[in-house]
């Protein structure tokens, strides 16, 4: 196989949300304990080289190399032998979603799904691990080769130049880690009193944040008392149920709410409660939609409120902020890509060659102990170990040799 046909018969079919809806790929997602099983029979079944499945809330992609032709209708028969239960109108229309990447333009795709200009949200870091988690799984159900190796590491390598010489992440967008920045520029005592009302996975999120970083102090309310529980476990904090928010008297320095009611949790008769008679100002942050706070609470007492519209204002400023920056990560990837091609192209002068350093020893053999056995055999002991001195500089030159010749055309050529 030349080095164009090695590279070309690489493709990534990707699934993302720039065609289809979130839970629309959440039935493309396959469970962490049927993976295994269920790629590897891909693999074999359709006779693919190697193979990595990547899995987030908002893409689907599978890497892999084939010889076949990569359209709608061997996408069709993938869909069909890896997600047996999805109807056949349904798999078609998959098909027609999906974004087909082969060669060069894969592992362009590929860079830039790591350095997070192909995101749903630009600049999200999540994606490097996610990427790397993705090849490391796959690699360890024995469905990964040479190529997807290569190109994975040199990804990483690249993603983590993006984020480092460029503003792509500077600026925080999500409403928790925006949340979390306005607390934490507040200077507050890490031993504040902090109350979280709901435990669903923004509360979850905003917890290990405050967790991570050094506070103490937490009392979880829940409407479902297993919930507060959990994660007032994590937190080495207290659980509560909702229905106790009212009768609640060890006061409070924070409240952090975000729960699902269509009325407000906080209604203005809860909040006095909850102050027990503490008159200095309160922070209260509000990533409910609708509100949890009863606005005339703002009215009447002195209460820093940080809403998750205002928190919305901020993630879209930063999101455009970071919009500029993907010119500068384009940059970046096309450099990137041109060390790929060139990597690429070393190794497989490196795979190419691996049959050298045996046929050259079986070369050395021969002449041994066959071609020039009787006349070796009339040598003396110190002429036979000069010419054993000599044989092995010639085999290690004849097996460094071509690869540093074929190294060195490719440089050239490159130039």
């Amino acid at each position: 196989m030349t080095n164009k046909d090695g590279i070309n018969s690489l493709h990534i079919v990707a699934f993302t949300h720039r065609s289809l809806s979130v839970s629309d790929i959440g039935q493309l997602h396959i469970a962490p304990e049927n993976q295994q099983v269920r790629l590897v029979n891909i693999k074999d079944g359709l006779n693919l080289g190697e193979l990595m499945f990547l899995s987030t809330c908002n893409r689907i992609e599978y890497s892999f190399t084939t010889k076949k032709v990569v359209d709608t209708e061997f996408i069709e028969e993938f869909l069909k032998t890896l997600y047996p239960e999805i109807e056949t109108n349904e798999i078609r229309r998959f098909s027609e979603s999906s974004a087909i990447y082969t060669g060069m333009e894969a592992a362009k795709h590929l860079l830039e799904v790591a350095s997070s200009v192909d995101s749903m949200v630009v600049g999200e870091r999540e994606i490097i691990t996610q990427v790397r988690k993705a090849y490391n799984d796959s690699k360890s159900f024995g469905i990964t080769g040479d190529l997807l190796r290569i190109l994975v590491r040199h990804t990483i390598e690249t993603a983590k130049k993006v984020y480092t010489e460029t503003n792509i992440a500077k600026r925080p967008v999500s409403v928790v880690s925006l949340a979390y920045h306005q607390l934490r520029d507040m200077n507050v005592p890490l031993d504040s009193r902090i109350l979280i009302i709901g435990a669903g996975t923004t509360n979850v999120n905003m917890s290990r944040f405050l967790k991570k970083h050094g506070f103490t102090n937490f009392n979880v309310f829940n409407r479902t008392f297993e919930k507060a529980k959990l994660l007032a476990q994590d937190l080495n904090g207290t659980p509560h149920r909702l229905s106790e928010l009212d009768t609640f008297s060890e006061g409070f320095d924070i409240i952090i709410t975000c729960t699902g009611a269509e009325s407000h949790i906080i209604s203005p008769q809860t909040y006095k409660n909850l102050l027990q008679g503490e008159t200095r100002r309160k922070i209260v942050i509000d990533i409910a939609i609708p509100q949890d706070l009863s606005p005339e609470i703002k009215n009447n007492h002195s209460v820093h409120h940080i809403s998750v519209e205002a928190l919305q204002k901020i993630s879209t400023e930063n999101l455009k902020a970071r919009s500029k920056e993907v010119e500068s990560v384009h940059q970046v990837i096309d450099v990137a890509l041109g060390e790929f091609d060139k990597i690429y192209q070393e190794r497989s002068v490196v795979v190419a060659m691996k049959a050298v350093p045996n046929k050259v020893k079986e070369i050395k053999k021969r002449a041994l102990t066959e071609v020039f056995k009787e006349d070796i055999e009339t040598l003396d002991d110190d002429s036979k170990e000069v010419l054993e001195k000599v044989l092995g500089y010639m085999e290690k030159k004849y097996i460094s040799m071509p690869m540093l010749m074929a190294k060195e055309i490719l440089i050239k050529k490159s130039s």
